[in-house]
């Protein structure tokens, strides 16, 4: 597992790749900055009215303590989006790494698997369905988790399991369905549930720094890459030993 997370490192920054790196950085950064404006503006706005409503309740006396304290929740909803912004990689992670599966995986092949028979492309379509899907389930999980943030730092554990093992499942299965039908990607993965988790967590780590986990979808498709043409090569062994 070290070697494939050494050479999966190795190859993001090589020529072929980085110009994807780049892109996947810049979109991922645009998405997390739109996401993040949009959400600030929601809660300014519901502020505002929250205000308003107030000062009719309680009368123009209360305007100046009203104004103050709708400042302060705005500045308090910033700096809540902000750390928000981590929570939310994971999921955008997953919705940009459907964008580049495949450049990623024929890079990775062509490199280290010359004498395997190359993947297919996947359809754009499934692509980006499962990038939706789990990304939308990590939103869930993480909401899950947030208030466990309160509780000796266990929501951090909760957020980097969830992490290894949503990352984990979405990545392998889309390495995997270059070679073989969804329903048999799926079955794999769930055969190499603990290898899987393995390389999710590195994953996780990944995703857990900031700036540099905007080149997690890179990082994680071409790990996952490696993890399922070895558990080809593994299948591969054991028919051959097969008298």
């Amino acid at each position: 597992m070290i070697d494939a997370v050494i050479k999966a490192l190795q190859q993001m920054f090589s020529p072929p790749l980085r110009e994807l790196l780049l892109k996947a950085m810049g979109l991922g950064l645009l998405l997390v900055v739109l996401a993040g404006v949009a959400l600030h503006r929601l809660l300014a706005w519901l502020a505002a009215l929250g205000e308003h409503w107030a000062e009719n309740a309680l009368g123009a006396t209360a305007h100046t303590p009203l104004v103050i304290l709708s400042w302060i929740v705005s500045v308090t909803a910033g700096l809540g989006i902000a750390v928000g912004s981590v929570f939310l990689m994971p999921a955008v992670t997953a919705l940009i790494g459907s964008f580049f599966v495949d450049d990623v995986a024929l890079e990775v092949e062509r490199l280290h698997y010359p004498r395997e028979r190359p993947g297919t492309p996947l359809a754009p379509a499934r692509a980006v369905l499962e990038g939706c899907k789990i990304a939308v389930l990590a939103i869930v999980v993480y909401l899950i988790a947030v208030p466990f943030l309160f509780v000796g730092g266990l929501g951090a554990v909760v957020f980097f399991v969830a992490t290894a093992y949503l990352l984990g499942r979405q990545f392998f299965e889309l390495a995997a369905m270059r070679y073989r039908p969804p329903a048999e990607a799926k079955l794999l993965r769930r055969q190499m549930q603990s290898e899987v988790f393995l390389a999710g967590m590195f994953i996780a780590a990944f995703v857990s720094i900031p700036i540099v986990s905007l080149a997690t979808p890179l990082f994680a498709m071409a790990l996952m890459v490696h993890v399922h043409m070895r558990s080809m090569r593994g299948a591969q062994k054991e028919v051959a030993r097969v008298p």
